[in-house]
């Protein structure tokens, strides 16, 4: 299942990629350059799932009415999966510039941004769904 999830988050950088002018081929969940013959794989942990049951949790934890819940899985999913989009893009281009920074962006920086950008997801849905029908903690 997560593989085939994989695959499709490739098929969609692949379109997104051709959309902007860029060329790429799609072999599985692996993206290559077909001139350079560069290539990056989205494998288990590259698809983003692992930040996704971070936020899932934070919301379901969140004392909010099951509706306001259901928006914010949805649409924090959905944040998060264009965000890692992007990552896989930017990756596929900076592997081909330099290996260094390639090391650099995969390890460090979109790691560091994703777990960020979750953050930054839940706080805001957790401010709108305060706003907006959550449940009072009365400390029990």
């Amino acid at each position: 299942m997560d593989r085939q999830f994989s695959r499709v988050l490739v098929k969609v950088s692949h379109g997104l990629i051709g959309i902007c002018g860029g060329h790429a081929r799609v072999e599985g969940a692996v993206l290559r350059d077909p001139a350079t013959g560069f290539a990056v794989e989205m494998r288990d942990g590259c698809n983003a799932v692992n930040v996704t049951i971070l936020l899932w949790s934070a919301v379901l934890a969140f004392p909010a009415p099951w509706r306001l819940k259901a928006l914010g899985l949805l649409a924090g999913s959905l944040l998060i999966q264009a965000v890692n989009i992007v990552r896989f893009i930017s990756l596929f281009y900076i592997g081909q510039y330099s290996m260094t920074w390639f090391d650099f962006a995969h390890g460090y920086l979109w790691e560091s941004l994703l777990v960020l950008d979750t953050m930054v997801v839940f706080c805001l849905w957790a401010n709108r769904a305060s706003k907006y029908g959550a449940v009072p903690n009365d400390g029990r």
